[in-house]
């Protein structure tokens, strides 16, 4: 793809505008992710992008802005030919796979067909372009370059994969989406603070690790890692209602009203011997210092249900919150030496504001089967120990705590 045509590059740069400020608001718009795929004179090559869009219909004109040091770039620039192909969500360990930079062979086990030019159309992709290479042009650090499309097709009408906030996830309406009323805006901010700590959390542990935060009767994900191996089960803005018994962290450390308006949100009335059950549970999460999920074959078939529900089903919300009950008796075990089959799912720990209010939950899913009693602990005292350097991330950045007051805060809780 030879350089042509107009240069964006000129004029004097601002010196007073931060790259990383540019970044971090940029990256509050989600972008979708595509692979452009052409072949080589070894075969097939490509490169991740988030930034391919349409630019033309008359001409069809399409357009993706590479890095111009970008390694792939680099095999991809002469191309005269490409095919463009938007990965579904489905999609995330291929993606993963493409945006490596240790991967020998990003192509081993992909696979795709020929697209009519001959370029590289991947298998469950949700819809391809073919492009001819129309023309490059300079933009800074990166290049624009067009494509005329010559023939394009869906071929797999599932949802895309997205790129927000430094995570791979998915678009879901209705009751499984956040309502855009909600104010998301100081949760989304708190969470680029922590994410260095959950990154190392997945990686040290090798299990996901989500950032939750309760949005008005709702738990949203804000943020998510994986340990990079392409295993992925969360999805950030992903949503449930916060109904006993899932979000007990939450209210452990609350009054009395707001346990009251947990328990509320229950489809029938808790009876008395549920509602000991309930309280009792909160009590450990308290005593433990964090919140134990177990895993059974009830607790997968409820997952399984909760993904099949059409969420824009009149009754759809009514589902939800019945499925999520359902789980009562796999949350806040009384001893951790579990048997019948039954292991730890899910861990997780309170990140405190500095007036003591939990403002988020940073959680471990997804564990290996069957740990033992000590195995859990060991990887809960981690959690903890990650939970308090948020509280410390997000005390430094707002200098909110004084550091005679920021270990008592901290420590008295735990």
């Amino acid at each position: 793809m030879k350089e042509a045509g107009a240069d964006l590059s000129e004029g004097a740069a601002d010196a007073t505008l931060d790259p990383a400020d540019l970044r971090t608001v940029l990256g509050h718009y989600p972008t979708g992710i595509a692979v452009v795929a052409a072949v080589g004179p070894a075969g097939p090559i490509g490169m991740l992008v988030g930034s391919f869009t349409s630019v033309s219909l008359e001409p069809p004109l399409v357009a993706f802005l590479p890095q111009k040091d970008s390694k792939s770039y680099a095999e991809l620039r002469n191309a005269t030919q490409f095919c463009v192909n938007i990965l579904s969500a489905d999609q995330e360990p291929l993606c993963r796979g493409f945006a490596s930079k240790e991967a020998v062979d990003k192509w081993a086990g992909v696979e795709w067909s020929p697209s009519p030019s001959g370029a590289p159309r991947l298998d469950e992709a949700v819809a391809w372009i073919d492009c001819t290479h129309e023309r490059t042009v300079d933009a800074g650090d990166h290049d624009i370059v067009l494509g005329r499309v010559q023939a394009l097709g869906v071929t797999n009408p599932v949802l895309p994969l997205l790129f927000y906030q430094g995570g791979y996830g998915r678009f879901h309406s209705g009751s499984l989406v956040v309502p855009p009323e909600e104010d998301l805006l100081g949760p989304i901010q708190k969470a680029d603070i922590a994410r260095p700590e959950l990154e190392r959390l997945a990686t040290e542990l090798n299990v996901n690790c989500g950032l939750q935060a309760n949005v008005g009767p709702s738990l949203v994900f804000i943020a998510t890692a994986s340990p990079g191996d392409g295993r992925s089960i969360l999805q950030v803005g992903r949503r449930m209602p916060h109904v006993p018994p899932v979000g007990s962290p939450f209210v452990a450390w609350s009054d009395q009203a707001a346990i009251d308006t947990w328990m509320g949100r229950l489809l029938e009335t808790p009876t008395s011997e549920q509602r000991r059950a309930l309280l009792a549970g909160l009590e450990r999460v308290r005593e433990r210092g964090y919140s134990v999920a177990v895993q059974s074959p009830d607790f997968i078939a409820a997952l399984s249900d909760l993904r099949n529900i059409d969420s824009q089903a009149a009754n759809a919300e009514r589902e939800i919150v019945r499925l999520v009950a359902s789980l009562e008796g796999l949350y806040e075990p009384a001893s951790l030496d579990l048997t019948q089959g039954r292991s730890v799912r899910l861990l997780g720990a309170p990140i405190f504001s500095p007036a003591g209010k939990v403002e988020m939950v940073v959680q471990l899913w997804d564990l290996p089967p069957h740990l033992t009693a000590a195995e859990v602990f060991s990887r809960a005292t981690r959690l903890r120990a990650a939970a308090r350097a948020i509280e410390s991330m997000l005390a430094a950045q707002t200098h909110a705590l004084t550091p005679a007051s920021q270990p008592q805060s901290t420590l008295g809780r735990y």
